[in-house]
């Protein structure tokens, strides 16, 4: 099992980054909420990991802090959550809130979230709320700023999650229209898009 790596980024977008250890390129499959945390390429980066071993494929995926794994190693345990589904619930909204959205039973702000609906709501409340309720999920650092990416960074990202081409687009034309002109971080920017691509 790879519990962490620590080495260079090589190469990093929303969704995916490749760490060199060594003179060997690891590809890492992240949450939105881990890209937000990482340096420019070329830098130092330590991630905690989780190998998800397949039949047909090992994936490997990455996250920041402890809270954001156990966190999703807590959301493929649930029936009918995948890893890719998970990676995709967590780049939708924080550790914390999706905690207590679990723990309140809140089905509202759950099935806002993209990919969850109502059905998929009431199976993490069941089967995660007592779970979750004996973790200790911080609150993270506040994410670093980063400058505003081009689009196509936005469209790679939601392509990766699985959405597909047009609905990707039409979700980035209504979260730019949302923007009103302003500069805003390609974070934010999917982050919104990920609300209407959901709808």
């Amino acid at each position: 099992m790879i519990a962490s790596l620590s080495g260079t980024l090589a190469y990093k977008s929303p969704t995916e980054i490749v760490v060199d250890v060594r003179g060997v390129g690891y590809h890492v499959l992240i949450p939105l909420s881990t890209f937000e945390q990482l340096g420019a390429e070329k830098t130092d980066v330590r991630l905690l990991t989780y190998l998800h071993v397949r039949d047909d494929a090992m994936q490997l995926f990455g996250f920041a802090t402890e809270d954001e794994r156990t966190l999703f190693k807590l959301l493929i345990s649930v029936t009918g959550i995948g890893p890719k589904m998970a990676q995709g619930i967590l780049s939708g909204v924080s550790v914390v809130d999706l905690r207590d959205h679990i723990t309140r039973g809140n089905l509202a702000a759950l099935t806002a979230i993209p990919g969850i609906g109502r059905k998929l709501a009431e199976r993490l409340i069941v089967e995660l709320r007592d779970k979750i309720g004996k973790t200790s999920i911080v609150a993270p650092f506040p994410s670093t700023d980063l400058q505003t990416r081009i689009r196509s960074e936005a469209l790679l990202a939601l392509t990766s999650l699985g959405y597909n081409r047009a609905a990707a687009e039409k979700a980035l034309r209504t979260a730019i229209q949302e923007s009103n002109g302003k500069d805003v971080s390609v974070e934010v920017l999917i982050k919104t898009a990920l609300r209407h691509a959901a709808k």
